[in-house]
């Protein structure tokens, strides 16, 4: 098959899936065509199977902010009319759906259909979709899709409390290229340059948005380190990295964290963890804590979202409510405190992310495009 799959390029979750997915189908054999704004931070090479289309937007005086989704759509048509693509896969909503419906109509009106596939990932239906500006063009996109997926059955309730929807909204979870990750498991993984012998390390990964709820990882860490010796990393940056720095100062542990801003080694960094901190407001799915996992992290998280249909409460790590910092930080101590009890939590939460792998996953997308393209 020739899919062109539309993504945000960034380290956010949506972008991270789409991109591995590309990749994944193109090994497969598919030709895989990416258009989006600039080349995707985990696409790691082009090849005869793998190709990237950048979608310019001229700069003119007449436009406050440029149209990025006129601009998709016309590089849309262009690529698929010119390299022939049998399906679009997009992942959000808006504007990616929106914009390929649009392709989409132009190309019916050259003869060319092109049937769409979109992913629903979660801020494009519970934060930025139900927002009253945008609510129709979402519930519009989406009833006009071929097919629809959303990564978890938390998201796929959310849309269809949220919208009206018409369309069949199948599950398909995100998923992990255990390959990738051996990559990193048959290097040492040298924690004393990180940690004394007797530390734990606990780890959080995120882009440092409000809803990722970085200061209340800086308030479990404090309660943590007050009874296990300890080492926190924290992957990533975004608008409230200053405030966490800030309140671990307060606190007086600056110095027992790393603050490791973006990095394009974060399975090398979990490779180092034994503890997987992820407090957020609310996650679609949670595929950080999956990566983790996968790293045979144990996780302390939220119950918000699809982060139960990933972190199984009690076997791989612990669920607790949104700021419920005293209940994630006892937990934290229960598994911390004892050798035996952490490696069985850190052995089930490897196994269970095997549920997750690619091979599992991968299939399924193909069996989808395969349904509509008949």
């Amino acid at each position: 098959m020739k899919i062109g799959i539309v993504c945000y390029p960034t380290y956010g979750g949506s972008g991270v899936l789409a991109t591995e997915l590309g990749m994944a189908l193109s090994h497969n054999g598919h030709n895989v065509h990416f258009i989006t704004s600039h080349q995707p931070v985990r696409l790691e090479f082009l090849n005869s199977n793998l190709h990237f289309h950048e979608v310019f937007i001229e700069d003119y005086p007449l436009f406050r902010y440029q149209p990025y989704e006129l601009a998709l759509s016309s590089k849309l048509v262009e690529v698929v009319e010119k390299y022939k693509l049998d399906i679009l896969h997009v992942h959000y909503a808006i504007p990616h759906a929106y914009a390929a419906y649009m392709a989409k109509q132009m190309l019916e009106q050259k003869g060319i259909k092109i049937p769409i596939v979109t992913t629903l990932h979660g801020t494009d239906i519970t934060l930025v979709g139900s927002h009253p500006v945008y609510k129709a063009a979402v519930e519009f996109s989406i009833n006009n899709s071929d097919i629809v997926t959303t990564v978890s059955e938390s998201l796929r309730s959310d849309t269809l409390r949220l919208f009206t929807i018409y369309n069949r909204i199948e599950v398909i979870y995100n998923f992990i290229d255990f390959d990738k990750q051996k990559d990193w498991e048959d290097e040492d993984c040298l924690r004393e340059t990180l940690a004394n012998n007797n530390e734990r390390i606990i780890t959080h990964v995120s882009n440092f948005r409000p809803v990722k709820r970085v200061l209340d990882v800086i308030k479990i860490f404090h309660k943590i380190q007050e009874k296990i010796p300890s080492k926190l990393l924290m992957v990533g940056d975004g608008p409230d990295r200053e405030k966490a720095e800030t309140l671990a100062k307060e606190y007086g542990i600056k110095n027992k964290i790393l603050f490791l801003g973006k990095s394009d080694e974060v399975r090398k960094i979990l490779c180092l963890s034994d503890l997987f901190l992820l407090p957020s407001e609310t996650e679609s799915f949670g595929l950080a804590a999956l990566e983790a996992m996968a790293a045979r992290n144990a996780v302390i998280s939220t119950n918000t979202g699809g982060l139960p249909e990933v972190n199984l409460h009690g076997k791989t790590g612990f669920l607790s409510n949104v700021g419920d910092v005293e209940d994630m930080a006892k937990n934290a101590v229960y598994l911390l405190e004892n050798e035996e009890r952490l490696d069985k939590f850190k052995d089930k939460a490897y196994s269970f992310a095997q549920e997750f792998s690619i091979e599992k996953i991968l299939p399924k997308y193909e069996r989808l495009y395969n349904l509509v393209l008949k």
